[in-house]
C-alpha cells in the first residue's frame, strides 16, 4: 500500500462503495455490490491491480478534503504554483451504477493527468478495450463492462487509458464511469451536473431529518451518513466495512472480509438507532 488507510475517503451509492486516496486515486471499488469482485484493487497491491487517478501534473502545494455538508459528496481542493482546482467525487444513489468525477477550476490554471487502470476480478483480469459509437471508452472482460465518458482526449498506453487536460477558473471537466453487463446494451450516458444536484438532494433530504445535537450535530450527521453509505439498499443490511484482505495489524493474519452484514455489528447499530427514535432510519422514523 502506498497510502495509509486513514488517507482514504469513502464514497458510495448504497449498493457499493469506493475508496478515494488523498492523491486523487480511487484504489478500491467492488461493482455492482459490496461483495462483488473488485475492478480497482490497488488498495491490496499496486496501481497495476487497478485504479483511477486524476491528479495535477505539477507538484501539489496543498490539498484539503471535505464532504459537502450533509452529504457523501467528496471535495478535494488542490493548489499548485499555477492555480487552484477542486476535484468532486461521488456515486449516484439511483438506478444504474455510476461514479462521477468533476474537476472545477477556481483560479489560475492547473494541468491535470488521468490514468484509468481497469482490472476485473481483484486485479487479475485485463479487459478488452474499444470505443463505442459515441466515443466512450468501453472496457469488457467476460460478463462485466465499464464505460467511461468524458470530453478529455484519452488514449491507450501500456494497458492503461491515459490523458491530460487543463482547467482554468470557471471551467469544469466531467468524467462518468458506469458499470454494466457486457451481454446487455452499454449503460446510458448521464449528465454529470444534474446527477450531482440529484445526489446532493438525496443525501441532504435524508441527513436533515437528524435532530439538533448542538455543537455535535455535524459529527452525528457524519456518522449517520457513513452508516447509510454502508447500508445495502435492496435489503437494508449494513456491511461491517467496505474492505477485505487488509490485516488487522500490519503483517498480521487476521484479514477478514468485512463486506458482509455481521450480526454483532448490525445489532449494535440497531440498538443505537433505537435509542434515538428521531434519527433517520430508526423504527420510529421509518
Amino acid at each position: 500500500m502506498t497510502l495509509r488507510i486513514e488517507d482514504y475517503a469513502l464514497i458510495g451509492d448504497c449498493k457499493t462503495a469506493a475508496l478515494v486516496g488523498r492523491d486523487g486515486s480511487i484504489n478500491w471499488l467492488c461493482w455492482p455490490r459490496f461483495d462483488s469482485a473488485a475492478c480497482f484493487a490497488a488498495l491490496l497491491g499496486t496501481a497495476e491491480n487497478g485504479r483511477w487517478l486524476i491528479a495535477p501534473k505539477q507538484p501539489t502545494l496543498a490539498a484539503k478534503r471535505r464532504y459537502r455538508a450533509g452529504t457523501l459528496i467528496l471535495e478535494t481542493e488542490i493548489q499548485t504554483d499555477t492555480g487552484r482546482a477542486t476535484l468532486v467525487d461521488f456515486m449516484s444513489p439511483a438506478d444504474g451504477a455510476n461514479l462521477v468525477r468533476i474537476v472545477i477550476g477556481r483560479w489560475g490554471r492547473v494541468d491535470f493527468q488521468t490514468e484509468l487502470v481497469v482490472r476485473f476480478n481483484y486485479g487479475a483480469t485485463v479487459p478488452w478495450i474499444n470505443r463505442l459509437d459515441d466515443g466512450a471508452i468501453n472496457a469488457v472482460a467476460g460478463p462485466e463492462r465499464l464505460v467511461l465518458r468524458t470530453p478529455v482526449a484519452l488514449y491507450g498506453e501500456d494497458l492503461k487509458t491515459v490523458g491530460e487536460f487543463t482547467v482554468e477558473a470557471g471551467q469544469s471537466v466531467p468524467f462518468t464511469l458506469s458499470y454494466g453487463r457486457s451481454y446487455q446494451n452499454p449503460p446510458v450516458a448521464i449528465d454529470a451536473s444534474s446527477t450531482l444536484e440529484r445526489t446532493e438532494a438525496f443525501w441532504r433530504e435524508w441527513s436533515d431529518r437528524c435532530q439538533d445535537f448542538g455543537p455535535w450535530t455535524e459529527a452525528v450527521k457524519g456518522s449517520l451518513i457513513t452508516l447509510k453509505a454502508l447500508t445495502y439498499a435492496p435489503t437494508g443490511g449494513i456491511v461491517a466495512a467496505v474492505t477485505t484482505s487488509l490485516p488487522e495489524r500490519v503483517g498480521g493474519v487476521r484479514n477478514w472480509d468485512y463486506r458482509y452484514c455481521w450480526l454483532r455489528d448490525a445489532i449494535a447499530i440497531c440498538r443505537r438507532l433505537w435509542r434515538w427514535p428521531s434519527l433517520p432510519g430508526s423504527p420510529a422514523a421509518g
